[in-house]
């Protein structure tokens, strides 16, 4: 399903990728491992196609990324290491903002999806609640509902437990084991 061939990024002359390769096939679930700097969210900016590779290839279900960026970017659910939520919105109007967006425009669809993903991510009962009052456990939980919105075919999460504390970060991992056995994942961890 993946297929990255000697991916290198380079800024300036600093290399913050060397020629990473790697295979991930449906229901594998991916951990990048490194210290601060290693290039991890690097790696995983140039897989969503934020970043332009300096050298390498990146293929996806037989998609070139660049040639067919635009089909891979709309086949991937990303949630960055700061979740990029809106503080003064409600739980249930982002994630509406966020599906109209990515073009799930029916209702009845949306109500079916935001159900789904309730249950999974556990966020039910906080779907009336400004986001700005939730802990940084429940944020991420939304965080990843916003990445699952569309349900994609690959999730890729940066660092989805940092700054967790050690039951909110139980919690995270019992719903990327949950999501991992459908889909593709990558994801650096923190423990």
């Amino acid at each position: 399903m993946i297929d990255v061939q000697n991916l290198t990024k380079y800024y300036n002359d600093f290399c913050a990728v060397d020629h990473i390769s790697l295979t991930v096939q449906p229901g594998e679930i991916l951990g990048l491992l490194g210290p601060n700097g290693a290039g991890k969210t690097t790696t995983l900016r140039m897989l969503t196609g934020f970043f332009k590779p300096s050298s390498g290839s990146i293929t996806i279900n037989g998609l070139q990324m660049g040639k067919d960026s635009l089909k891979i970017k709309s086949m991937i659910g990303y949630l960055p290491e700061s979740a990029p939520l809106y503080h003064n919105m409600l739980v249930y109007d982002y994630l509406t903002y966020v599906a109209k967006i990515k073009g799930l425009h029916d209702p009845d669809k949306r109500q079916t999806r935001f159900r789904e993903l309730g249950k999974l991510c556990g966020i039910c009962d906080i779907m009336g609640k400004p986001i700005a009052t939730l802990s940084k456990g429940l944020r991420q939980r939304v965080g990843i509902a916003h990445a699952m919105v569309t349900d994609p075919e690959i999730l890729v999460l940066d660092e989805p437990t940092s700054g967790l504390d050690p039951n909110q970060i139980a919690e995270i991992r019992d719903i990327i084991r949950s999501i991992g056995r459908k889909k593709p994942l990558f994801f650096p961890p923190i423990f």
